[in-house]
């Protein structure tokens, strides 16, 4: 589950961060009274989108060439952009072409940046813990950094019981090049992120840019993070309903919330076979059998072992709400659940559903030879399977 900036800088500041200070508001009005509260100093203006690149993106058929990070010192220039802002999808490298709508914006006071640096916590699977990684050049995309100079990442191992410790964060915080009361500054935003990161179960969290503000006269720069992103472990919400009251269904694919409702795993991608599996590792070789028969997935679905005829009705309403999908693969194999309950399962829903596009199924497993006969007395216009390489063919001869 992905959050806003603004709500992954709440959380920071919980924990001890120090934050800019920043405004949401909801329309363009709400926008120029959060410039006006926060004394006519010079502002950015900040799309909250779960997409990166928002600075680089463009505001669809807008005809600006301004995007969705934007600086500004005046009122009628807060209220134009913010107009904008509301009004067209914003479209990044991460959105697609569609571009994504945007319905808040962070008016946040401006920093006079001296330094951008980037930390960030992930889970690095091979050594099985989590991983601060921080680097002297932030304010980019870290893969960037990662693939042109390797050497310049620095790395700190997390014991998950323990958390991160003071002198992990204060050796990165000297290697990062702080100095002076930065040290202490840096070293207590890094504990704030990798203590939300271990206690909200995140599977990502990142301040990029992590900044030092330029000094004023003998006062030297505070370290702020200006920017955060995090994303958190959806079955580990149950445990954190803080967090869950963050989610922006709004900004989540309608198919994928609606498939998640009903217990399902979907995620939609850009092709026209749809796919209806059973356990995720067939889903994973099912689309790449199609892809190597010529086809392309139109998106990720897997129904479980234990899938109900409910279930397996609503799989195929979602599948066929997708107006690209020209044929469907069904195909499952019967471990725990068996083939002639999922083929009564699939009879009822298609009978239900009635759609108009064509079907391959391929059953294998437990009372297989049941389910096959079962399907085929059905009447129904469903193509059988021998095997998956059948299976394939077929359906991507049906989609054309």
């Amino acid at each position: 589950m992905k959050i806003h900036e603004y709500q992954a800088k709440e959380l920071l500041a919980a924990a001890g961060a120090a934050i800019p200070l920043g405004m949401v508001a909801t329309t363009p009005q709400a926008a120029v009274a959060a410039f006006e509260h926060q004394g006519h100093k010079p502002v950015v203006l900040k799309a909250q989108v779960h997409a990166g690149g928002r600075g680089k993106g463009r505001f669809k058929d807008s005809g600006k060439d301004f995007g969705g990070v934007k600086y500004l010192t005046k009122r009628e220039d807060v209220a134009a952009v913010a107009e904008v802002m509301f009004k067209y999808p914003l479209v990044t490298k991460q959105t697609g072409p569609e571009g994504q709508k945007v319905s808040k914006v962070l008016v946040q006071e401006a920093a006079d940046i001296d330094r951008e640096i980037y930390v960030g916590i992930v889970l690095d699977r091979g050594l099985g813990v989590p991983v601060l990684m921080a680097c002297a050049e932030g304010g980019v995309e870290i893969e960037e950094v990662a693939a042109r100079s390797p050497e310049k990442i620095l790395k700190a191992m997390i014991n998950p019981d323990t958390g991160l410790q003071p002198f992990q964060a204060r050796r990165l915080a000297f290697e990062l090049g702080f100095t002076g009361d930065q040290i202490g500054q840096a070293e207590k935003i890094m504990t704030a992120l990798g203590r939300v990161f271990l206690d909200k179960d995140c599977t990502l969290a990142e301040i990029n840019p992590l900044i030092v503000s330029k000094s004023q006269g003998d006062k030297p720069g505070a370290v702020l993070a200006l920017d955060a992103k995090m994303t958190f472990d959806d079955n580990a919400l149950f445990r954190h309903p803080d967090i869950e009251a963050l989610r922006d269904l709004s900004e989540e694919n309608p198919a994928e919330v609606r498939a998640g409702k009903a217990g399902l795993s979907f995620i939609q991608l850009s092709g026209n076979i749809g796919c209806l599996v059973n356990g995720a590792g067939l889903a994973m070789s099912t689309m790449d059998i199609i892809k190597y028969h010529g086809g392309e997935p139109a998106n990720f679905l897997d129904v479980g072992g234990g899938a109900n005829k409910d279930q397996v009705t609503e799989a195929l309403r979602i599948l066929l709400a997708d107006p690209r999908v020209k044929a469907v693969l069904i195909n499952i194999f019967g471990g725990i659940m068996k083939c002639d309950t999922i083929a009564a399962a699939v009879i009822a829903a298609f009978k239900e559903v009635q759609p108009k596009v064509p079907f391959v199924v391929r059953l294998e497993g437990t009372n297989v030879e049941q389910g096959r006969a079962m399907l085929k007395e059905s009447g129904l216009n469903l193509t059988p399977a021998t095997d998956l390489t059948d299976a394939a063919k077929k359906v991507v001869a049906a989609a054309g």
